[in-house]
């Protein structure tokens, strides 16, 4: 990963072009053509051209699920990586606490720094965080480069 540049709140979200750009337009442009070819269409092939854009629509399924599935694996994996982190850093007394936090507060905290994550591990317990909150409240930004 390219690390040329300084990650933050702001710009630590990463879109792949080839994916979300490349791929979403082709799929697009095949579903208007085959709505295109439907209507154009109906008298001489109305079953095929029908087909067409039934199978245009239900590609859309793997499209989605192609980006869902890795990113809830990596979800766990960020799970299992924060809890580690914080058992190694909080006071012995607060790892039952730990447990206590879901899934979506871990992953706001694997970008806060191993100086302020437990302190807001301990704010996101009491306040009941969102993600993006604990995010927001991050001082020392722990960059992510390898993340999908």
């Amino acid at each position: 990963m390219s690390k040329s540049f300084q990650q933050n709140f702001k710009n630590h979200g990463r879109i792949d072009p080839q994916f979300h750009f490349v791929t979403f337009f082709v799929l697009i442009a095949n579903l208007v053509f085959a709505v295109f070819h439907l209507v154009r269409h109906w008298v001489d092939t109305p079953i095929t051209s029908a087909w067409f854009v039934v199978l245009s629509v239900a590609v859309f399924i793997p499209f989605f699920k192609l980006r869902t599935y890795p990113l809830k694996v990596q979800d766990r994996v960020i799970r299992l990586e924060e809890r580690l982190r914080l058992q190694a850093l909080a006071p012995s007394a607060w790892h039952a606490q730990i447990y206590r936090l879901t899934e979506d507060q871990l992953i706001g905290l694997r970008f806060a720094a191993d100086d302020e994550v437990v302190e807001l591990a301990k704010q996101a317990l009491e306040g009941n965080l969102s993600r993006k909150q604990i995010k927001e409240r991050i001082r020392n930004w722990r960059a992510d480069y390898w993340r999908i």
